[in-house]
């Protein structure tokens, strides 16, 4: 079997509500989904979710080979690239590449991707993640609801701008978990996507914790800043969660090295590679790892083979606008299907009749405000 081409394309994940970050929202309720195809001669093709920029060389690492040697050509893309290729887009291109020929191999194997990386059990542990920020009460109560009632017993919240509103919300939501599953205490987690400093971070949520029960605080402080997020650790009671953003093993090192992390994230978009690499470092740390992402059923098929998953992040209810997915939400898990590879199946002449194409926008959750990390008082607004 060799490699002969790749597709890309893009398609919309349709909220119906506003959604995003401390950082901004996305009021049209829509975001981009980036699908990048892989095609052999043999009329087998992958699919992965993520970006294609750069895609042409990092195409050129893997073309005309032989797609079921997965990990030698991850690093292969991460050679031919290796002075883009372990940061941002770039890395998220090799992800989508990396996960469509996971989903070729399976497919070749005739089994469903967690059954041929040494799953026992299909079903995977989820939690309920609404990139929710600006949702009103009501909104909120909504659309945990419906987690709810899949199920779902533990929840993240946004945060991270008003301690007083963070309170609040965490407790409506966890009054909404607990009468769905009869009184017990469901998980509550914060993420404040790396809107404070140090002081600022151990103040909010030890304040938070004066009420609410918190399992972790999500990227108290920047990614990157190892004796930050150890110092927000010692100062609270919550594990401290991050490295979605981390690109490439040797970022997760000097934060292990300083204790920095009690739950160690990974995000959908790199790549299955990377998730069970990451997952091998954390599991030597005696570490739990964590997958983020709005569909991120290649790290779901991963998570069933590693000894240290804690659960995988689920954000909507639906997949994105002409894709269907053999996987379904029960009784607070994803629950995978039989089909071979990922499950995924492109509706591909509903996405070209969408025509979508990304539009340049001055805010968002994936634009940092000025004055992050650097306010005196709330920002309620």
């Amino acid at each position: 079997m060799r490699i002969t081409g790749y597709r890309t394309m893009f398609t919309v994940q349709d909220w119906g509500r506003v959604v995003g970050d401390v950082n901004g929202v996305f009021d049209k309720g829509t975001t981009t989904v980036p699908i990048v195809v892989i095609d052999t001669d043999e009329g087998i093709s992958g699919v992965g979710l993520g970006p294609h920029t750069d895609i042409e060389a990092v195409f050129s690492a893997i073309d005309g080979e032989d797609p079921r040697a997965v990990t030698s050509l991850y690093d292969r893309m991460l050679r031919r690239t290796f002075k883009a290729g372990h940061a941002g887009a770039v890395f998220g291109t090799i992800g989508a590449v990396d996960t469509a020929l996971w989903d070729i191999k399976a497919k070749a194997a005739g089994q469903p991707l967690w059954r041929l990386l040494g799953g026992r059990d299909r079903r995977v542990p989820a939690y309920a993640s609404g990139l929710d920020f600006g949702l009103t009460d009501d909104e909120l109560l909504t659309a945990y609801q419906l987690y709810a009632e899949r199920g779902l017993r533990a929840a993240k919240l946004k945060g991270g701008a008003d301690v007083d509103r963070d309170r609040d919300r965490l407790l409506l939501v966890r009054d909404v978990l607990a009468a769905a599953g009869r009184g017990a205490r469901p998980g509550l987690m914060l993420d404040a996507n790396e809107s404070w400093n140090r002081k600022q971070a151990v103040r909010h949520v030890a304040e938070l914790e004066r009420h609410v029960d918190l399992v972790w605080v999500e990227e108290p402080v920047r990614r990157w800043d190892a004796d930050g997020l150890a110092a927000v650790g010692r100062g609270v009671r919550a594990a401290v969660a991050s490295g979605e953003n981390l690109t490439g093993l040797e970022q997760f090192r000097p934060l292990l090295a300083a204790s920095a992390l009690d739950i160690v994230q990974t995000a959908a978009v790199w790549g299955v590679t990377h998730f069970l690499r990451v997952a091998t470092l954390a599991h030597s740390h005696d570490l739990p790892v964590s997958p983020i992402g709005t569909t991120p059923i290649g790290l779901v098929h991963a998570a069933t083979s590693i000894p240290n998953h804690i659960g995988s992040e689920l954000q909507d209810l639906q997949p994105p606008m002409g894709l269907s997915l053999d996987m379904s939400i029960e009784d607070g898990a994803f629950v995978l299907g039989d089909s071979p590879g990922l499950g995924v199946e492109l509706d591909e002449d509903a996405i070209t009749a969408l025509a979508h194409r990304p539009e340049a926008t001055g805010k968002g959750p994936h634009i940092r405000p000025e004055r992050a990390g650097q306010r005196l008082v709330a920002d309620s607004g």
